[in-house]
């Protein structure tokens, strides 16, 4: 019996071995890749690959796929190594990424898509997400990044989003990412429009928290070209009236934002000058000032003011300016009016006057006609 029970034991752990070996056989490393098992590093770049490689040990941590040909990412494409904390898909050919490709990487830190073609990305890509701290985007052709998508980069430390399509960026995103230190935004198109000032607004508090960012060089309209959002003067976004609502939540946002970090920073009189904010009143500065390169102030913009202190004082400052515009729209309607009854009354009294000469005309022909007539008569008598 004893005997027979220790055959059974030597049965099992040569049964339990020959299992663990065929896992580790299911999961050796693919032939095109070189894997480093005790830094549970996966490096398969410039294999000229078409798709994701598979039978990845599920310990994997670092997986390196730039230089290669991979041309999309289908729904879970990584479901075979759970606990990859690096993910390099640079330099590809990736047009298309499926909502649910990254689903189940929930130790992600660092993920570059960069030097693809993706013109667009879903707002559920990094939903399930919340350990990523780097993103790099650039050199793609992005028309833009859906707002819903900073929910899943609160911890996102940089952000790479040079060389790509965009014209104007979701200002609601970039407050969404309370922990960024650095941010690339060099080579896009921007159009520096009325849409634009709330990426200015931000910007100025973003590098005055200590963040880092390159350059926002305009391209659009013809006359802001090449110049730099960060040092253009609010004065030359002319084309916007001061109650344009794009300038005006936006500026009101960042009034409120600065008497936070006022409130924040009370009693500290060292703030270094080349990080002082701009803030520009809420109508009385913000689009057209009379000084230097902007044109004169709009017609119902009154003069300038001190600057508010907090939002009340904002709001206060929209409403009476509200109230000066309706006034002077209303005697601008009034004078309008006037000037078309008085171009009225003008034209009939023309019409009228010619009429008048035309009849005196007339009669003084039949009259001279009549005196003609007589004299011959009075010659043949």
């Amino acid at each position: 019996m004893q005997a027979a029970q220790e055959r059974l034991a030597d049965m099992r752990v040569v049964l339990v071995c020959a299992l663990l070996s065929l896992l580790s056989l299911s999961h050796a490393c693919p032939k095109e890749c070189n894997c480093n098992s005790n830094t549970k590093v996966v490096d398969c770049r410039g294999r000229g690959l078409y798709d994701i490689p598979r039978r990845l040990h599920p310990d994997t941590q670092e997986l390196y796929l730039q230089d290669n040909r991979i041309r999309g990412l289908g729904s879970m494409a990584f479901r075979e190594i759970p606990l990859v904390r690096v993910l390099d898909l640079s330099n590809n050919s990736i047009t298309s990424v499926s909502p649910t490709a990254l689903l189940g990487l929930r130790t992600l830190q660092r993920l570059s898509l960069a030097s693809n073609s993706l013109r667009e990305l879903d707002k559920r890509l990094l939903g399930p997400i919340r350990s990523l701290s780097h993103l790099d985007l650039s050199h793609n052709s992005l028309w833009g990044l859906p707002g819903a998508i900073g929910d899943s980069l609160r911890n996102l430390s940089h952000l790479g989003l040079a060389h790509n399509r965009l014209t104007r960026l979701d200002r609601s995103l970039l407050e969404a990412l309370t922990h960024l230190d650095s941010l690339t935004l060099r080579s896009n198109p921007w159009r520096c429009d009325c849409q634009l000032i709330g990426l200015k607004l931000w910007l100025e508090t973003y590098l005055f928290k200590g963040g880092v960012v390159d350059e926002v060089l305009c391209s659009q309209p013809e006359e802001m070209k090449d110049k730099d959002l960060q040092k253009v003067p609010y004065q030359l976004f002319h084309s916007c009236m001061a109650t344009s609502y794009h300038y005006l939540f936006a500026n009101i946002h960042h009034l409120e934002n600065e008497r936070l970090l006022r409130g924040h920073t009370h009693g500290n009189h060292a703030h270094p000058s080349s990080h002082a904010i701009h803030v520009p009143m809420a109508m009385g500065e913000g689009f057209g000032g009379g000084g230097g390169g902007g044109g004169g102030l709009p017609e119902c913009e009154p003069k300038q003011r001190h600057r508010p202190v907090n939002l009340r004082h904002a709001i206060a400052t929209v409403i009476i300016t509200g109230v000066v515009c309706g006034i002077v729209f209303l005697m601008m309607l009034a004078a309008a009016v006037y000037g078309c009854a008085y171009a009225a009354i003008m034209a009939k009294y023309q019409r009228e006057l010619k009429k008048n000469e035309e009849l005196a005309a007339a009669q003084g022909a039949d009259h001279a006609k009549a005196d003609e007539k007589e004299s011959l008569e009075n010659a043949i008598a």
